[in-house]
């Protein structure tokens, strides 16, 4: 069996759940769970985080499962229908569905639906990604009120700058602008919202990347807002090689041993999900976990290994235990210093990699 292996902590799940429920007491939750629940498994992930509201995802497939596996809370697709056959199946199902355009307006005012279906009227307030732009954004809302199709409307909107300098201050104003009835429910924070700004809480919130123990901010990092991983890459060594001063490692021969050292070739790679992108150049490598001890790679990522210096852990050798991202380092670190996100490490393990679940 390969060595390498995903472990899915559930109890961190539900820690994270907790503490975006502690941060915004007053709002109802949707657990984003898109992307396969962020790599983390969609059944997993939903059974781990049974606590919340609702449940927030893209995928109808995935809706679809959720729901044929005894799931009746309320489900989000927060990208909506994109044609009248899957507006009769979101209704068939009891989703609830944003609507961007007014394509999708006239849909569900010329669909005969099984049921009235719950809406999320997205406006874009500065995003420029989907939703009405804000003088489109009544004639939708007094069209989706007319609508026999529609049985309740919820305003959403969603901010490009919470997580850095930009804020959330001016897309606020544009909505306040708007002067919609106060009496209709808003769901406008993501994590990074929810986390730092509680004026953006109201009915509704949205947290992703926060339940599964990242950070959404670049200066913040997760263990300081009370995160736990709850994903941890694990692998092991399965080589070691001495080299010489001078000797080069890897493709290409990016890093060159500027003395004496040992590396160790663990058994993992940009076909498991880890990054190609991570560096491993002379003075500059990306952090890894060996036996305990925290060190760096060297050379360029392979496909199904990648080498790390162990040349201060005389203890490590085949069989030692590597620690790629989760409990002990933060993927936050990992995709710094491969000029990424933890979003993309998580959402891009491999479904081969052997997953465990640990409490």
């Amino acid at each position: 069996m390969r060595p390498i292996v995903a472990t899915i902590s559930l109890s961190a799940l539900r820690h994270n759940l907790a503490l975006a429920r502690a941060r915004a007491p007053r709002s109802r939750i949707w657990a984003v769970i898109k992307a396969n629940a962020y790599g983390h498994g969609l059944a997993r992930a939903a059974a781990a985080l049974d606590a919340a509201d609702g449940f927030a995802l893209v995928e109808i497939d995935a809706a679809a499962r959720l729901r044929e596996e005894g799931c009746t809370k309320p489900v989000l697709m927060i990208e909506g229908f994109f044609s009248p056959g899957e507006l009769a199946e979101f209704s068939a199902r009891g989703l609830v569905t944003v609507v961007h355009d007014m394509e999708q307006v006239r849909m569900l005012e010329t669909s005969a639906l099984a049921a009235p279906i719950a809406v999320y009227l997205k406006i874009n307030s500065g995003m420029n990604r989907l939703g009405f732009h804000p003088p489109e954004a009544r004639a939708a809302l007094e069209r989706l009120r007319a609508c026999a199709g529609v049985s309740s409307i919820t305003l959403m909107t969603h901010f490009a700058g919470a997580d850095g300098e930009a804020g959330v201050a001016a897309q606020l104003e544009r909505l306040r602008a708007l002067d919609f009835d106060p009496a209709l429910p808003r769901s406008l924070a993501n994590s990074a919202a929810l986390l730092r700004y509680p004026e953006t809480h109201a009915d509704w919130v949205r947290p992703g990347i926060m339940l599964y123990g990242c950070s959404p901010f670049a200066d913040e990092s997760a263990g300081s807002l009370g995160l736990k991983p709850a994903m941890t890459l694990r692998s092991r060594i399965i080589a070691v090689q001495a080299l010489q001063a001078g000797d080069a490692v890897g493709y290409g021969g990016l890093f060159t041993a500027p003395a004496p050292m040992r590396i160790g070739i663990v058994a993992c790679g940009y076909a498991h999900g880890y990054p190609r992108s991570a560096p491993g150049f002379n003075g500059r490598g990306t952090p890894i976990v060996i036996g305990g001890v925290r060190t760096v790679t060297v050379g360029r990522v392979s496909m199904d290994m990648l080498a790390a210096d162990i040349t201060r852990i005389p203890g490590a050798g085949v069989g030692t235990e590597a620690t790629l991202w989760g409990e002990g380092l933060p993927a936050d670190e990992v995709a710094a210093a491969a000029e990424t996100i933890s979003y993309e490490l998580l959402c891009a393990l491999a479904s081969h990699v052997r997953v465990v679940e640990v409490e």
